[in-house]
């Protein structure tokens, strides 16, 4: 597999099967967040509620936790010699798959 090729796919096999190519092809940023739906709206509608009931300084702090995470796992993958995209994309994709793991 090419180095461009390198994303993290288990996160999106997990939620939507269908959406992955067939074999080793350039995944977009859109089919990513695409198979990363069920995090995101779980999360969203975490963040309207915490703000919505509480506190707006909530759901920053929410956003924030996420940020330092893909941002951890960003230089975490730079470190192993993956490429500026897939970093990307390894680490937005971990972080919104490894989220849902408590529930």
């Amino acid at each position: 597999m090419r180095s461009e090729h390198c994303v993290t796919r288990n996160h999106i096999q997990v939620f939507h099967n269908r959406v992955l190519p067939s074999g080793p092809q350039r995944i977009r940023f859109r089919t990513l967040v695409y198979g990363s739906m069920l995090p995101l709206i779980v999360w969203a509608g975490i963040a309207g509620f915490l703000g919505y009931f509480f506190d707006p300084i909530a759901p920053m702090v929410l956003c924030g936790l996420f940020v330092t995470w893909i941002a951890l796992g960003f230089t975490l993958r730079r470190r192993r010699k993956h490429s500026v995209r897939c970093s990307l994309y390894g680490a937005f994709g971990a972080v919104l798959a490894g989220s849902l793991d408590g529930f």
